[in-house]
């Protein structure tokens, strides 16, 4: 049975994407016919349906689908190099390092030209800086001191975060960033596409490029080596793909944790327990359940939406303390 499941895994994890996505293109206060709105809004038509199909939900739908896929690939990848179930993709210090540089939007104006796309384009250049501190105060390539100096990066970018909310300028400034810093996806248009496709194609090369290293690192370090794999520069690899994915995905969407943690393990038994298969169906099912959690958030009867990234901590920090709680019991 299980090989079965495996064999028609990605199949059926892609028939689902399209059920969800049309499901978030149809969802709302405002009923749509979304083939017709999505067809006027590509002839141009200025009707009510092309206006929010294409304005509205498709551009919420598309963040949500690649956010989503951005963090289950990272998260997946991540767990695979350190051979570690409890690692996360904020382990690497980009999503930090990303918050840090949309800090410096909502308070000194940098990139004002840019618009919109300046917290996204701020946020990248953030996490692309954390990267750099963090790969050159790790030295070597081992997974290990990675995530070392990965975490030590998150938390100096932490600190200085905490330093500018500290000193907002005003209260308005600190409650936007604030809102931004607890995720979502609402209130963006296509055009942050811009900053989230490249950075998502080219960290999934990277992480996807190293699969037969995962696979051999399964067996431990020693093996891979004999093997012929190069564990310092593959290891490097998926960490630049990694804060790639992740930087972007912040930089964009805001924080939304959980997801990166919770998908590998939802699938791992279908894929025989093998990193380099949980690749893209962890991908294809980190993209369905943000989004499907952004049409729960749409959905809740609330005053105010709830923001995603707080659903999705609500829904994945009791999952993290059981996740914790055995791995504890192993070691009993």
């Amino acid at each position: 049975m299980t090989r079965l499941i495996e064999r028609y895994l990605t199949p059926l994890l892609l028939s689902a994407l399209l059920l969800v996505a049309s499901l978030s293109l149809g969802f709302g206060s405002t009923p749509v016919a979304v083939l017709e709105g999505l067809g006027g809004w590509l002839q141009g038509e200025p009707s009510e349906a092309a206006l929010i199909i294409g304005e509205i939900r498709l551009p919420r739908t598309l963040l949500a689908l690649i956010v989503g896929a951005a963090l289950g690939l990272s998260g997946a990848a991540l767990q695979g190099l350190l051979r570690n179930p409890l690692a996360e993709p904020g382990l690497v210090g980009a999503s930090q390092g990303a918050a840090l540089g949309a800090a410096t939007v909502f308070y000194f104006g940098v990139f004002a030209s840019l618009g919109t796309l300046a917290t996204a384009v701020a946020g990248l250049i953030g996490a692309g800086a954390a990267l750099l501190f963090m790969l050159l105060l790790a030295g070597s390539g081992r997974p290990a001191l990675v995530i070392m100096a990965g975490l030590a990066i998150s938390t100096v970018a932490g600190a200085a975060l905490a330093v500018v909310l500290n000193f907002a300028p005003n209260p308005y400034a600190m409650q936007e960033l604030v809102f931004w810093l607890m995720g979502s996806v609402s209130n963006r248009g296509l055009d942050s596409l811009i900053v989230l496709l490249p950075a998502f194609i080219i960290g999934s090369a990277l992480i996807l490029s190293q699969r037969r290293l995962l696979a051999a690192l399964s067996l431990g370090e020693l093996v891979a080596e004999s093997m012929g794999q190069s564990v310092k520069k593959g290891s490097r690899i998926i960490v630049l793909g990694t804060a790639c994915l992740v930087g972007s995905a912040v930089s964009v969407a805001g924080a939304i944790g959980f997801v990166g943690l919770l998908v590998p393990h939802m699938l791992r038994p279908f894929v025989g327990h093998r990193p380099e298969r949980l690749l893209i169906p962890a991908a294809l099912l980190g993209a369905i359940l943000v989004c499907l959690a952004d049409i729960a958030v749409r959905g809740m009867p609330l005053g105010r939406e709830l923001k995603l990234g707080v659903l999705t901590s609500l829904i994945g920090a009791p999952f993290f303390v059981w996740l914790v709680w055995r791995e504890r019991k192993r070691w009993l």
